[in-house]
Protein backbone atom coordinates (compact mmCIF):
# COMPACT_ATOMS: atom_id res chain seq x y z
CA UNK A 1 0.00 0.00 0.00
CA UNK A 2 2.47 2.66 0.89
CA UNK A 3 4.42 1.74 -2.55
CA UNK A 4 0.94 2.23 -4.30
CA UNK A 5 0.53 5.53 -2.18
CA UNK A 6 3.99 6.73 -2.80
CA UNK A 7 4.00 6.03 -6.57
CA UNK A 8 0.82 8.07 -6.47
CA UNK A 9 2.18 11.12 -5.17
CA UNK A 10 5.26 10.74 -7.63
CA UNK A 11 2.43 11.42 -10.30
CA UNK A 12 0.77 14.14 -8.79
CA UNK A 13 4.07 15.51 -7.89
CA UNK A 14 5.62 15.53 -11.92
CA UNK A 15 2.23 16.32 -13.13
CA UNK A 16 2.14 13.20 -14.95
CA UNK A 17 -0.73 12.11 -16.77
CA UNK A 18 -1.51 8.34 -17.34
CA UNK A 19 0.67 7.83 -20.29
CA UNK A 20 3.49 9.50 -18.83
CA UNK A 21 3.45 7.87 -15.52
CA UNK A 22 3.78 4.67 -17.83
CA UNK A 23 6.74 5.83 -19.20
CA UNK A 24 8.39 6.81 -15.98
CA UNK A 25 7.49 3.41 -14.63
CA UNK A 26 9.59 1.85 -17.78
CA UNK A 27 12.46 4.00 -17.16
CA UNK A 28 12.28 3.24 -13.22
CA UNK A 29 12.09 -0.26 -13.96
CA UNK A 30 14.84 -0.84 -16.72
CA UNK A 31 17.12 1.46 -13.97
CA UNK A 32 16.19 -1.01 -11.29
CA UNK A 33 17.24 -4.02 -13.60
CA UNK A 34 20.47 -2.37 -14.65
CA UNK A 35 21.22 -1.54 -10.73
CA UNK A 36 20.62 -5.12 -9.70
CA UNK A 37 21.16 -7.54 -12.45
CA UNK A 38 24.39 -6.07 -14.07
CA UNK A 39 27.10 -8.12 -13.77
CA UNK A 40 29.05 -5.41 -12.24
CA UNK A 41 28.16 -2.48 -9.41
CA UNK A 42 27.55 0.73 -11.52
CA UNK A 43 27.54 4.10 -10.29
CA UNK A 44 23.61 5.61 -9.97
CA UNK A 45 25.18 8.92 -10.47
CA UNK A 46 26.75 7.89 -14.01
CA UNK A 47 23.31 5.60 -14.87
CA UNK A 48 21.39 9.14 -13.86
CA UNK A 49 24.33 11.47 -16.14
CA UNK A 50 23.73 8.60 -19.39
CA UNK A 51 20.09 8.71 -18.72
CA UNK A 52 19.53 12.69 -19.52
CA UNK A 53 22.33 12.97 -22.09
CA UNK A 54 19.99 10.27 -23.87
CA UNK A 55 16.69 12.18 -23.32
CA UNK A 56 18.65 15.38 -24.60
CA UNK A 57 19.85 13.66 -27.42
CA UNK A 58 16.86 12.33 -28.35
CA UNK A 59 15.23 15.51 -29.26
CA UNK A 60 17.29 15.71 -32.43
CA UNK A 61 18.42 19.48 -31.41
CA UNK A 62 22.43 20.08 -32.04
CA UNK A 63 21.80 23.16 -29.88
CA UNK A 64 20.64 21.42 -27.14
CA UNK A 65 22.74 19.14 -24.65
CA UNK A 66 23.71 17.81 -21.18
CA UNK A 67 26.23 20.05 -19.34
CA UNK A 68 27.98 18.12 -16.75
CA UNK A 69 29.63 19.93 -13.72
CA UNK A 70 32.90 20.52 -15.67
CA UNK A 71 31.50 21.76 -19.00
CA UNK A 72 29.09 23.51 -16.77
CA UNK A 73 31.35 25.23 -15.57
CA UNK A 74 33.94 25.58 -18.91
CA UNK A 75 30.28 27.88 -20.20
CA UNK A 76 30.47 29.63 -17.64
CA UNK A 77 33.75 30.80 -17.26
CA UNK A 78 33.32 31.08 -21.57
CA UNK A 79 30.61 33.64 -20.86
CA UNK A 80 32.44 35.75 -19.04
CA UNK A 81 35.26 35.70 -21.71
CA UNK A 82 38.46 34.31 -19.36
CA UNK A 83 39.01 30.89 -19.88
CA UNK A 84 42.00 27.88 -19.43
CA UNK A 85 42.19 27.78 -23.56
CA UNK A 86 44.74 27.53 -26.22
CA UNK A 87 44.00 30.60 -28.27
CA UNK A 88 42.63 29.98 -31.97
CA UNK A 89 39.53 30.52 -33.55
CA UNK A 90 37.37 27.68 -35.55
CA UNK A 91 35.02 27.05 -37.97
CA UNK A 92 32.47 24.34 -39.08
CA UNK A 93 32.23 24.24 -42.31
CA UNK A 94 32.77 21.05 -43.58
CA UNK A 95 34.51 19.49 -40.08
CA UNK A 96 36.58 21.41 -37.64
CA UNK A 97 39.18 23.90 -38.98
CA UNK A 98 41.21 26.55 -37.14
CA UNK A 99 40.69 29.88 -38.98
CA UNK A 100 42.88 31.46 -36.76
CA UNK A 101 45.35 31.40 -34.15
CA UNK A 102 45.92 34.40 -31.40
CA UNK A 103 49.63 35.56 -31.46
CA UNK A 104 51.10 34.91 -28.19
CA UNK A 105 49.13 31.35 -27.33
CA UNK A 106 49.26 28.11 -26.75
CA UNK A 107 47.97 27.25 -29.87
CA UNK A 108 50.94 29.44 -31.49
CA UNK A 109 53.88 27.84 -29.67
CA UNK A 110 52.48 24.80 -30.57
CA UNK A 111 52.75 25.21 -34.49
CA UNK A 112 48.94 25.34 -35.14
CA UNK A 113 48.41 26.53 -38.19
CA UNK A 114 45.22 28.45 -40.35
CA UNK A 115 43.60 25.75 -42.03
CA UNK A 116 44.51 22.51 -39.97
CA UNK A 117 41.35 20.35 -39.12
CA UNK A 118 41.23 19.17 -35.83
CA UNK A 119 39.87 15.15 -36.25
CA UNK A 120 39.38 14.52 -32.33
CA UNK A 121 39.90 16.13 -28.90
CA UNK A 122 41.64 13.65 -26.20
CA UNK A 123 40.76 11.27 -28.64
CA UNK A 124 36.98 12.22 -29.25
CA UNK A 125 36.31 12.22 -32.41
CA UNK A 126 35.33 16.02 -33.40
CA UNK A 127 32.54 14.27 -35.85
CA UNK A 128 30.82 12.94 -32.73
CA UNK A 129 30.45 16.16 -31.02
CA UNK A 130 28.34 19.75 -31.66
CA UNK A 131 30.23 22.60 -32.21
CA UNK A 132 29.59 23.89 -29.16
CA UNK A 133 30.84 20.58 -27.26
CA UNK A 134 34.41 20.59 -29.75
CA UNK A 135 35.18 24.28 -27.95
CA UNK A 136 33.97 23.22 -23.95
CA UNK A 137 36.39 20.38 -24.76
CA UNK A 138 39.61 21.83 -25.54
CA UNK A 139 39.09 24.66 -23.14
CA UNK A 140 39.60 23.40 -19.24
CA UNK A 141 41.98 24.54 -16.47
CA UNK A 142 44.91 26.40 -16.56
CA UNK A 143 48.09 24.05 -16.51
CA UNK A 144 46.07 21.29 -17.99
CA UNK A 145 46.70 19.33 -21.56
CA UNK A 146 44.41 18.89 -24.48
CA UNK A 147 45.55 16.43 -27.00
CA UNK A 148 44.07 17.45 -30.48
CA UNK A 149 44.31 15.49 -33.47
CA UNK A 150 45.09 17.19 -36.52
CA UNK A 151 45.14 17.09 -40.43
CA UNK A 152 47.08 19.52 -42.62
CA UNK A 153 47.04 19.27 -46.37
CA UNK A 154 49.01 17.40 -47.47
CA UNK A 155 50.31 15.66 -44.51
CA UNK A 156 49.36 12.73 -42.30
CA UNK A 157 47.19 13.43 -39.25
CA UNK A 158 49.35 14.45 -36.31
CA UNK A 159 48.48 14.77 -32.45
CA UNK A 160 49.90 18.18 -30.50
CA UNK A 161 49.88 18.02 -26.83
CA UNK A 162 49.07 21.51 -26.16
CA UNK A 163 49.12 22.94 -22.22
CA UNK A 164 46.14 25.37 -21.91
CA UNK A 165 46.94 29.15 -20.37
CA UNK A 166 44.58 31.75 -19.40
CA UNK A 167 43.04 33.69 -22.43
CA UNK A 168 41.67 36.37 -22.33
CA UNK A 169 39.69 37.62 -25.16
CA UNK A 170 38.54 41.05 -26.21
CA UNK A 171 35.58 40.22 -28.35
CA UNK A 172 35.61 44.01 -29.85
CA UNK A 173 38.00 45.78 -31.11
CA UNK A 174 38.96 48.21 -34.42
CA UNK A 175 41.24 50.39 -36.32
CA UNK A 176 40.57 53.42 -38.60
CA UNK A 177 41.08 52.35 -42.02
CA UNK A 178 41.93 55.06 -45.78
CA UNK A 179 39.00 57.50 -46.28
CA UNK A 180 38.11 57.97 -42.41
CA UNK A 181 36.66 54.18 -42.40
CA UNK A 182 36.29 52.33 -38.82
CA UNK A 183 36.89 48.73 -39.02
CA UNK A 184 35.16 47.46 -35.75
CA UNK A 185 35.51 43.31 -35.67
CA UNK A 186 33.26 41.49 -33.31
CA UNK A 187 34.40 37.69 -32.47
CA UNK A 188 31.81 36.40 -29.93
CA UNK A 189 29.10 38.53 -27.90
CA UNK A 190 30.21 38.13 -24.14
CA UNK A 191 29.27 39.78 -21.36
CA UNK A 192 31.44 42.40 -21.81
CA UNK A 193 31.30 42.79 -25.64
CA UNK A 194 28.63 46.45 -25.68
CA UNK A 195 30.98 47.86 -23.37
CA UNK A 196 34.00 46.89 -25.69
CA UNK A 197 32.01 48.03 -29.00
CA UNK A 198 30.85 51.32 -27.38
CA UNK A 199 34.31 52.47 -26.65
CA UNK A 200 35.81 51.17 -29.71
CA UNK A 201 33.17 53.33 -31.91
CA UNK A 202 33.14 56.64 -29.27
CA UNK A 203 36.79 56.02 -30.42
CA UNK A 204 36.01 55.63 -33.79
CA UNK A 205 33.84 58.37 -34.16
CA UNK A 206 36.12 61.21 -32.59
CA UNK A 207 38.63 60.39 -35.02
CA UNK A 208 36.53 61.19 -37.52
CA UNK A 209 35.04 57.90 -38.54
CA UNK A 210 32.69 58.81 -41.68
CA UNK A 211 32.28 55.02 -42.60
CA UNK A 212 32.17 51.82 -40.87
CA UNK A 213 33.09 47.89 -41.59
CA UNK A 214 31.25 45.77 -38.88
CA UNK A 215 32.91 42.28 -39.56
CA UNK A 216 31.12 39.59 -38.07
CA UNK A 217 32.73 36.62 -39.85
CA UNK A 218 33.23 33.30 -37.31
CA UNK A 219 31.49 34.78 -34.90
CA UNK A 220 29.40 32.21 -33.41
CA UNK A 221 27.31 33.82 -31.17
CA UNK A 222 26.88 34.65 -27.45
CA UNK A 223 24.77 36.44 -25.39
CA UNK A 224 21.86 38.02 -27.03
CA UNK A 225 21.71 40.69 -24.60
CA UNK A 226 24.91 41.64 -25.52
CA UNK A 227 24.12 41.58 -29.59
CA UNK A 228 21.31 44.24 -28.59
CA UNK A 229 22.95 46.30 -26.83
CA UNK A 230 25.05 46.75 -29.83
CA UNK A 231 22.02 46.56 -32.19
CA UNK A 232 20.92 49.70 -30.08
CA UNK A 233 23.76 52.06 -31.44
CA UNK A 234 23.18 50.57 -35.20
CA UNK A 235 19.64 49.91 -35.66
CA UNK A 236 16.83 52.47 -36.19
CA UNK A 237 14.02 52.57 -34.25
CA UNK A 238 12.06 49.93 -34.47
CA UNK A 239 12.12 46.35 -33.39
CA UNK A 240 15.52 44.53 -33.64
CA UNK A 241 14.47 41.14 -32.51
CA UNK A 242 11.59 38.88 -31.67
CA UNK A 243 11.86 35.80 -29.71
CA UNK A 244 8.84 33.59 -29.57
CA UNK A 245 8.33 30.85 -27.55
CA UNK A 246 6.21 27.62 -28.67
CA UNK A 247 3.29 29.01 -26.57
CA UNK A 248 3.60 31.84 -29.07
CA UNK A 249 4.54 34.26 -26.16
CA UNK A 250 6.37 36.88 -28.30
CA UNK A 251 9.22 39.07 -26.73
CA UNK A 252 10.60 41.91 -28.79
CA UNK A 253 13.30 43.98 -28.26
CA UNK A 254 13.73 47.44 -29.47
CA UNK A 255 15.82 50.29 -30.92
CA UNK A 256 14.66 53.95 -29.75
CA UNK A 257 17.97 55.28 -32.66
CA UNK A 258 16.81 58.04 -34.18
CA UNK A 259 19.74 59.52 -36.46
CA UNK A 260 21.84 56.40 -37.40
CA UNK A 261 25.25 55.81 -38.18
CA UNK A 262 26.07 55.29 -41.68
CA UNK A 263 27.21 54.13 -44.22
CA UNK A 264 27.65 50.70 -42.75
CA UNK A 265 28.71 47.28 -44.61
CA UNK A 266 28.65 44.29 -42.23
CA UNK A 267 30.77 40.95 -43.42
CA UNK A 268 29.37 37.56 -42.86
CA UNK A 269 30.15 34.33 -43.59
CA UNK A 270 29.38 30.43 -43.29
CA UNK A 271 30.33 30.71 -39.66
CA UNK A 272 28.36 33.79 -38.56
CA UNK A 273 25.96 32.09 -36.54
CA UNK A 274 23.29 32.95 -33.96
CA UNK A 275 23.74 36.36 -32.32
CA UNK A 276 25.86 37.79 -35.11
CA UNK A 277 22.85 36.98 -37.40
CA UNK A 278 20.67 38.58 -35.31
CA UNK A 279 22.65 41.71 -36.00
CA UNK A 280 23.10 41.42 -39.05
CA UNK A 281 19.71 40.72 -40.09
CA UNK A 282 18.27 43.39 -38.04
CA UNK A 283 20.64 45.62 -40.20
CA UNK A 284 19.93 44.01 -43.28
CA UNK A 285 16.18 43.98 -42.66
CA UNK A 286 16.13 48.37 -41.69
CA UNK A 287 18.09 49.07 -44.62
CA UNK A 288 20.66 50.57 -42.26
CA UNK A 289 23.82 48.24 -43.53
CA UNK A 290 24.96 46.55 -46.84
CA UNK A 291 26.15 42.85 -46.37
CA UNK A 292 28.71 41.30 -47.66
CA UNK A 293 30.26 37.94 -47.98
CA UNK A 294 28.65 34.47 -47.35
CA UNK A 295 25.26 33.04 -46.25
CA UNK A 296 25.58 32.78 -42.59
CA UNK A 297 24.91 29.20 -40.54
CA UNK A 298 21.27 29.32 -39.96
CA UNK A 299 21.12 29.67 -36.16
CA UNK A 300 17.87 31.04 -35.64
CA UNK A 301 16.72 29.21 -32.29
CA UNK A 302 17.60 30.57 -28.22
CA UNK A 303 19.23 28.46 -25.78
CA UNK A 304 18.52 28.73 -22.04
CA UNK A 305 20.75 26.87 -19.55
CA UNK A 306 19.20 25.34 -16.41
CA UNK A 307 20.81 23.94 -13.70
CA UNK A 308 19.67 20.74 -12.33
CA UNK A 309 18.68 20.83 -8.60
CA UNK A 310 21.09 18.63 -6.73
CA UNK A 311 24.29 19.08 -8.66
CA UNK A 312 26.41 21.12 -10.01
CA UNK A 313 25.26 19.89 -13.61
CA UNK A 314 22.90 22.08 -15.83
CA UNK A 315 21.05 21.33 -19.26
CA UNK A 316 21.11 23.79 -22.11
CA UNK A 317 17.80 23.75 -24.08
CA UNK A 318 16.15 25.41 -27.16
CA UNK A 319 13.59 27.23 -25.91
CA UNK A 320 12.99 29.40 -28.43
CA UNK A 321 13.54 30.74 -32.46
CA UNK A 322 13.83 34.31 -32.81
CA UNK A 323 12.80 36.21 -36.09
CA UNK A 324 13.97 39.60 -37.81
CA UNK A 325 12.19 43.02 -37.77
CA UNK A 326 10.85 41.70 -40.96
CA UNK A 327 9.54 38.55 -39.76
CA UNK A 328 11.79 36.03 -41.40
CA UNK A 329 13.68 33.09 -39.34
CA UNK A 330 16.89 32.12 -40.54
CA UNK A 331 16.88 28.87 -38.79
CA UNK A 332 18.71 26.11 -41.18
CA UNK A 333 18.73 28.90 -43.49
CA UNK A 334 20.71 31.65 -42.83
CA UNK A 335 21.21 35.36 -44.16
CA UNK A 336 22.00 35.87 -47.13
CA UNK A 337 24.56 38.58 -48.00
CA UNK A 338 23.61 41.78 -50.40
CA UNK A 339 26.91 41.44 -52.02
CA UNK A 340 27.74 37.82 -52.20
CA UNK A 341 31.81 37.18 -51.90
CA UNK A 342 33.55 34.09 -51.55
CA UNK A 343 37.05 33.73 -50.44
CA UNK A 344 39.13 32.02 -52.63
CA UNK A 345 40.95 29.17 -50.95
CA UNK A 346 44.94 30.08 -50.84
CA UNK A 347 44.40 33.85 -51.70
CA UNK A 348 46.18 36.52 -49.69
CA UNK A 349 44.14 39.49 -49.98
CA UNK A 350 40.42 39.71 -48.32
CA UNK A 351 38.45 39.36 -50.94
CA UNK A 352 35.16 40.82 -49.30
CA UNK A 353 36.64 43.76 -46.71
CA UNK A 354 37.92 44.90 -50.44
CA UNK A 355 34.57 44.48 -51.78
CA UNK A 356 33.29 46.01 -48.44
CA UNK A 357 35.54 49.42 -48.69
CA UNK A 358 34.25 49.76 -52.39
CA UNK A 359 31.20 50.16 -51.18
CA UNK A 360 31.81 52.52 -48.73
CA UNK A 361 34.03 54.85 -50.73
CA UNK A 362 31.31 54.94 -53.23
CA UNK A 363 28.52 55.49 -50.83
CA UNK A 364 30.95 58.26 -48.86
CA UNK A 365 31.83 59.90 -52.38
CA UNK A 366 27.90 60.11 -53.94
CA UNK A 367 27.27 61.42 -50.22
CA UNK A 368 29.75 64.49 -50.53
CA UNK A 369 28.83 65.10 -53.96
CA UNK A 370 25.92 68.14 -54.09
CA UNK A 371 23.21 67.31 -55.86
CA UNK A 372 22.37 69.00 -58.95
Amino acid sequence: MAVVIGFAALIWALDLNLGKAVQMTRFLATMRYVETQYVEEVDTAKLMDGAITGMVKSLGDPYSLYLSPEMYQKLKNHANAQFGGIGVVMGFEDGVNILSVMPGTPGEAAGLKVGDKILAVDGIPTEELGREEVALHIRGEVGTAVTLTIRRAGEEAKDYVITREYIHVRTAAGQMLPQDIGYIRITSFAENTAEEFRETYETLTASGMKGMVLDLRANPGGYITSCVDIAKWLVPKGVIVSVVQRDGTRQEYDSTLTAPFGPIVVLIDNNSASASEILAGALQDTGAATLVGETSYGKGSVQMVMPIPGEDDAVKLTVAKYYTPKGRSINGTGVEPDVPVAQEEGATEDAALKKALEILGEKLKAASTPAS
